[in-house]
C-alpha cells in the first residue's frame, strides 16, 4: 500500500503545483518553466522521490516493458547486418588489417571450436571426403605437394624426426624386439 501512495505522491504534487495562483503564473496564466522544473528536480532529490522511482522501475509491469522481446532484437539484428548499408559498411571494416586481424584472434577459440565438433560430425566428414574426391582439387593438391618447397620441408621434417631422442628409443625397441622373435624361431 505504501508503494502506491508513493507513486500518487509525485503526479499528486505536480497537479496541486500546476493549479498554484502564486507568483508563478505570468502575465499569460502560463507556468513558469523553469520554477516547476526545479521544483520536480527537488522531489525527485528527495529520499522519497527516490524511493518512489526504485518501486516503479523494481514494479513486475514495468520489467515487463522493459525487457526486450528476443525476436524483436534478433529481426532487428539481422535487418541491420543484411542491409545494403550493412554490406558496404562490413566490406570497408575487413578491408582494414588492424580490424579484420582483430576480429581474427577475437573468433580464433571459437572457429577451433567449431572446426573440432564438425571434424566428429559424419556428415560434414562425407562432404569433406567428396570434396578431396574431385579431380580439380586433388590435381591442386598434388601440384603442391611436388613444389621444392614442399619436399624441402618433407625433407626438414623427417630428419627432425629420426635425430629425435623418442624416435630413437622407438626404432631400438623395435629392433630388439624383432631380434627376440627372430631367435625364438
Amino acid at each position: 500500500m505504501r508503494k502506491n501512495s508513493m507513486l500518487l505522491l509525485l503526479p499528486i504534487i505536480l497537479f496541486l503545483a500546476s493549479c498554484s495562483t502564486s507568483n508563478d503564473i505570468s502575465g499569460n496564466g502560463q507556468i513558469d518553466y523553469d520554477q516547476t522544473k526545479k521544483m520536480v528536480v527537488d522531489i525527485l532529490k528527495t529520499d522519497d522521490g527516490k524511493k518512489a522511482i526504485q518501486d516503479v522501475m523494481t514494479s513486475e509491469a514495468m520489467k515487463e516493458k522493459l525487457v526486450m522481446d528476443q525476436k524483436v532484437v534478433a529481426d532487428t539484428i539481422q535487418t541491420t547486418l543484411t542491409s545494403d548499408k550493412a554490406i558496404d559498411f562490413w566490406k570497408k571494416a575487413f578491408s582494414d588489417p588492424a580490424f579484420a586481424q582483430g576480429v581474427a584472434k577475437n573468433m580464433k577459440n571459437e572457429n577451433k571450436a567449431l572446426l573440432k565438433e564438425l571434424m566428429n560430425d559424419p556428415q560434414y566428414r562425407t562432404m569433406m571426403v567428396q570434396v578431396f574426391k574431385e579431380p580439380e582439387i586433388q590435381k591442386q593438391m598434388t601440384d603442391a605437394l611436388k613444389t621444392k618447397e614442399y619436399r624441402d620441408y618433407l625433407q626438414d621434417v623427417i630428419t627432425e624426426t629420426i635425430n629425435s631422442p623418442l624416435y630413437k628409443a622407438k626404432i631400438q625397441e623395435l629392433l630388439l624386439k624383432a631380434a627376440e622373435e627372430e631367435s625364438k624361431k
